[in-house]
């Protein structure tokens, strides 16, 4: 067999005067690598070839600009419907991978950019692995949140390269490591520039220097003898996380790895039961929203945000400065009081130190962050977010006097909550170019940002909004300009609900215990206090109509407890945290009754077609509100 004369479509494979064989990964008709039959399939093929003629030492990479491989191709998920199926997919990669993990001679996989799922399990059946330090290098088993598991060798794999600690975290959370994470714990041999990826892996790649395991401290808890040990421990965090199950696909992870040696395909019944789950269903929908989301990020000709000059250093303010720094925006952030620019500043440097690796990096965000109290980078800005507070009137009057300063091109934002962008947009010259940009709190949390158009919005102001919004790492969701929009427009009666449960004598311990069990990341009460139980009387009022608070709401603002910003609430907060006291028991049904005016809410803002259809309803209620993924959200192809 000649590898040359074999119609190769996914694969390119050439050989350099060392005698070392470059196999590029380069799936055709797409922008990302992803692992179908159709590739894996070819993969076999080319290792037949090798069999035959066996390569001096072979390094896979990415012909591909956005990364190494982005995992299996997810159109092939959809089609798994029965384990039979499942079963032969799984049995595919595992194949593949391992004769790839058996040959003898060496072989290296150089990953630059993202490399996930499938793309890590072809990265570990390797025998060396190098990263390239850039930020987008991340590696990851994700399969769990789609609710799935890695079958094609990583639940074997992994523990082996970083200790059994480790591995189970990644695999059972979906976290990823970054390049220098990766080379650190082990799963990489080395991480280095980019203008050194190919010296670095020829040269490893020939070096014939064992392959390590884990080392220390992780060595010995990886150890067989104490493998029971870390499945209690697994299994009373998946207890705690999940304790109605709504989530199997972590729990079959445990099993696959402790009693079948990570081998799936001896699992057959866990196959069929993932299979046959609606949350892994379900949770593949959400993916796609995710993509779709992404997508409108992706639309337009318009020139990228380089700079971003935000008005309003308070904590919204502040704080949408600092993730735009931390992404790499040159960003000026003005207002009239310099203290409240100085606090952002400082939790702009307390998240950095978090977030970012080495400190030199960090530095460098907080570099990009420029206090900017006189607004003199208002006329050199590409965008610029007005995020002051929620008065139509003071808002009317800053547009007056930034508009004649910005340069053309530049587009004028907004981060209101609720205020009409044609109200805000009449006083303008050109109130085209006047859009929404609403964040959520905290911003360095929350994936979703609402971007609102009015009647008379230039349509590429919005794309061009999405645009910058993905640039930063968020999912852009296009909504119309109504009251609440999306997002808030669905909270407000279901945080209405919860108050109302605490007037006839529910404890929010019990309310809030009941949601989560549910699968919400946070309960209704908790919420509340997060947001301040001002804004949340205020927001009340408008969305629905209630002009008197509940009892409950009004008694604490009476205390001006306004929740963790002001240390009480419905929790009295310690350290950023609620003190809660036991929960009681819930009565039946309290979930559903705290949920259906959220769902009717939803339908209300479909029907006025405040998002284009169901699923983007979705997207929004589930990125937006934490709303439990594995439903899959709360509307269905029917609300259309």
């Amino acid at each position: 067999m000649h590898l040359e004369s074999t119609d190769l479509r996914h694969f390119r494979c050439t050989t350099d005067p060392e005698g070392i064989t470059w196999l590029t990964i380069d799936c055709a008709g797409s922008s990302l690598n992803r692992l179908s039959r159709d590739v894996l399939e070819e993969l076999g093929r080319v290792l037949d070839h090798f069999q035959s003629a066996p390569p001096k030492a072979l390094v896979i990479h990415s012909g591909k600009a956005a990364g190494f491989i982005a995992g299996a191709d997810i159109d092939e998920f959809s089609r798994l419907n029965d384990a039979t199926t499942a079963r032969a997919f799984i049995e595919l990669g595992w194949t593949v991978f391992n004769r790839l993990a058996a040959v003898p001679w060496p072989t290296l996989a150089l990953i630059q950019g993202h490399c996930m799922g499938g793309g890590l399990e072809l990265a570990l059946a390797c025998r060396y692995r190098i990263v390239v330090d850039q930020p987008d290098t991340r590696l990851s088993l994700p399969e769990v949140m789609l609710g799935i598991f890695p079958g094609w060798g990583g639940m074997l794999r992994l523990p082996r390269r970083v200790g059994a600690p480790l591995a189970l975290d990644m695999m059972l959370t979906g976290r990823a490591l970054d390049a220098r994470r990766a080379a650190s714990s082990g799963l990489a041999d080395l991480c280095v520039p980019p203008r050194l990826a190919e010296q670095s892996a020829a040269r490893h790649v020939l070096s014939g220097r064992p392959v390590n395991g884990p080392q220390g401290r992780d060595a010995w808890l990886s150890h067989p003898i104490l493998r029971p040990l870390l499945l209690r421990q697994a299994r009373k965090t998946l207890e705690k996380r999940d304790p109605q199950g709504h989530y199997p696909a972590p729990r079959a992870i445990l099993e696959i790895w402790a009693h079948h040696g990570g081998n799936a395909l001896t699992a057959p019944s866990l196959i069929d039961s993932i299979v046959r789950s609606d949350t892994a269903r379900n949770l593949l929908r959400v993916f796609r929203m995710q993509e779709r989301l992404k997508s409108f990020g992706k639309a337009g000709d318009h020139a990228p945000v380089r700079h971003v000059h935000v008005v309003g250093a308070g904590v919204m303010g502040g704080d949408i400065a600092a993730w735009c720094a931390l992404k790499g925006l040159t960003v000026t952030l003005q207002d009239t009081d310099r203290t409240r620019i100085a606090q952002a500043i400082g939790r702009a440097q307390a998240l950095y130190a978090r977030k970012i690796r080495p400190a030199r990096e960090a530095r460098l965000a907080a570099d990009r962050l420029i206090p900017d109290p006189d607004g003199q980078g208002l006329a050199r800005a590409d965008l610029v977010i007005e995020a002051i507070s929620e008065n139509l009137d003071a808002k009317r009057g800053l547009y007056a006097a930034i508009e004649p300063r910005l340069k053309d091109g530049a587009l004028l934002a907004t981060n209101t909550s609720s205020l009409s962008l044609e109200e805000l947009g009449r006083d303008l010259e050109r109130p085209e170019r006047l859009v929404g940009i609403h964040f959520f709190n905290p911003v360095a949390k929350m994936p979703l940002v609402e971007v609102v158009a009015a009647d008379g919005t230039d349509p590429r102001a919005q794309s061009a909004a999405c645009a910058f919004v993905a640039r930063i790492g968020k999912l852009p969701l296009p909504v119309k300009s109504v009251p609440g929009f999306l997002v808030n427009a669905v909270l407000a009666p279901y945080m209405l609900e919860a108050m109302r449960c605490v007037d006839e004598g529910l404890r929010p311990e019990t309310i809030d215990a009941a949601m989560k069990a549910y699968g919400m990341p946070m309960g209704p009460l908790e919420l509340i206090d997060t947001v301040g139980l001002d804004i949340a009387r205020d927001a009340g009022a408008q969305l629905t109509g209630q002009a008197t608070p509940p009892a409950c709401l009004a008694r604490h603002l009476e205390r001006n407890e306004l929740g963790r910003k002001s240390g009480r609430g419905f929790y009295r907060w310690r350290e950023g945290k609620p003190v809660r006291a036991e929960a009681g028991k819930a009565p039946p049904e309290l979930a559903h009754r705290l949920l259906q005016p959220l769902i009717d809410a939803t339908r209300r803002q479909l029907a006025a077609r405040v998002v284009a259809d169901s699923e983007l309803a979705n997207a929004g209620v589930i990125f937006g509100t934490g709303y439990a993924p594995y439903t899959g959200g709360p509307m269905t192809p029917e609300d259309d």
